[in-house]
């Protein structure tokens, strides 16, 4: 990506300020600007974390939080696809085969009267720490649309492209309102959807760092950070011919601010990629027995490093797990995806709950909407399942989430929501009342209209309190 037709101008004017300072002769690329060390990580320099803040960028401004909040971070694990709430969350044995197909026998869990599908034996044993909603509803069934509607509250096709709850948080908990780490305040594990834009009309300020890479593997390999086979000291060495050959700053007068700003950004950089702000990334640190009960594979490990970033103080932190979309083959891939998500997810609650985190960490587990309830036996499918926006299931814990409870009721086949509808906009507004952000709070729009961070009553939003029982 070129920094020169970013959606964002403030960093091309930050790339036209190194031109300035002869450190450039023509539009800098991202790997350009990493290899300077200037803007600090790619992703760094695309939210604007380091750059707006040395430069001095306009921010906006974020109100007073209604209330004292109960969670300080979220991990939103992005079921990405689709799962199929029969299958996990919302089993339904007396439904028949058609519907359960080779998933018939659902467990029992630590708490009388919930089940949940028979490939969650160790979430089942974790069931008095979460709730599952079991009837959130918005009647999508385009990929695209859903992902929008059920990240932003919002419908799709209004003349604006509403933020995402993690810009949102960004914007309310990040550097606007005196968030101090250099880590960005939103992250996401390991790649964008690219489904909508996270950020919407705030722009890239907000827009979350995709680390990249596969934390799964040996090293990980986060973007800007971490570069593979270049050791620590070989970007001590690039970093001091940087400073050799930048006769030009040597050659300024002292205090000069726009250089003095860029000197802040490198350091700030170095920091990332030499200091201890990097080393959050390295999961070495971690004990193996500790790396092998969140399962050696990239959404495990991802769940380990989502619990390291949580304890540095990000707020916010989104899991994308691919997969899901299961029109084909559904069965077997269940049998590979169901184990990965139960120890993942059972060894995050349980590691948090140790730490003294969970109390302030909203988890929240789910994808766009769910999958067909009756199995798509016929050719071409073969077993598979379609999507399915009528009914699906959520899975929340800690931050203020009571756990050991159910929330809503679908109809004996899961087709249908028979008790307690929830739409996307009213689960997002408790998160963010657990956050401390109120929902009436007043977004910064480029054309300076009147919008708030979730949908008013007057745009037709349920905002009735759906889940009070359970916060």
């Amino acid at each position: 990506m070129n920094l020169h037709h970013s959606a964002d101008p403030r960093l091309w004017n930050f790339s036209a300020e190194l031109r300035t300072l002869g450190l450039g002769g023509g539009p800098m690329t991202r790997r350009e600007a990493i290899r300077l060390g200037l803007l600090g990580t790619a992703g760094l320099a695309l939210s604007g974390s380091l750059a707006s803040r040395a430069l001095g960028a306009p921010v906006a401004s974020a109100p007073a939080t209604p209330r004292a909040p109960k969670a300080r971070s979220v991990i939103q694990i992005w079921l990405w696809g689709g799962p199929c709430h029969l299958d996990t969350f919302d089993p339904k044995p007396g439904a028949g085969y058609d519907y359960y197909g080779a998933l018939k026998d659902p467990i029992a869990t630590n708490v009388a009267g919930i089940q949940i599908g028979e490939l969650l034996p160790l979430l089942a044993k974790q069931a008095d720490k979460y709730s599952l909603i079991r009837s959130m509803s918005h009647g999508i069934n385009a990929h695209e649309t859903a992902s929008y509607t059920v990240q932003t509250g919002r419908p799709s096709g209004t003349r604006d492209v509403f933020p995402g709850t993690g810009a949102v948080v960004s914007l309310f908990k990040g550097y606007d309102a005196g968030y101090k780490g250099l880590l960005p305040p939103y992250i996401v594990l390991t790649e964008l959807q690219g489904r909508f834009s996270e950020a919407g009309f705030l722009g890239g300020r907000y827009k979350p760092f995709a680390t990249g890479g596969d934390p799964g593997q040996n090293r990980f390999v986060v973007e800007g950070v971490v570069a593979q086979g270049i050791t620590d000291e070989r970007q001590r060495a690039r970093r001091e011919f940087l400073h050799q050959l930048n006769t030009f700053e040597r050659a300024m007068q002292s205090g000069d601010p726009r250089l003095a700003a860029l000197a802040q950004c490198e350091t700030d950089a170095y920091e990332m990629i030499l200091g201890d702000a990097g080393k959050v990334f390295d999961l070495s640190q971690e004990k193996d027995a500790v790396r092998d009960n969140y399962g050696r594979n990239t959404f495990g490990q991802s769940c380990l490093m989502a619990r390291r970033l949580v304890e540095r103080g990000v707020p916010y932190i989104t899991i994308n797990y691919k997969g899901w979309d299961t029109h084909k083959q559904h069965f077997p891939i269940m049998r590979q995806k169901l184990p990965q998500l139960d120890r993942g997810l059972a060894a995050l609650l349980v590691d948090l709950s140790e730490r003294g985190l969970l109390d302030s960490t909203v988890v929240w587990a789910g994808g766009e909407f769910g999958r067909t309830p009756k199995v798509l036996w016929e050719s071409p499918w073969n077993g598979g399942r379609g999507h399915w926006g009528k009914a699906f299931s959520t899975f929340v814990a800690g931050g203020g989430f009571k756990g050991g409870h159910v929330v809503g009721k679908t109809d004996a086949h899961g087709e249908e929501v028979v008790d307690r509808p929830v739409h996307p906009s009213e689960l997002i507004g408790h998160i963010y009342e657990l956050l401390g952000i109120d929902g009436d709070a007043k977004l910064p729009h480029p054309e300076g209209r009147d919008v708030r961070a979730l949908p008013t009553l007057a745009e037709g939003a349920k905002r009735a309190g759906a889940l009070a029982d359970i916060t």
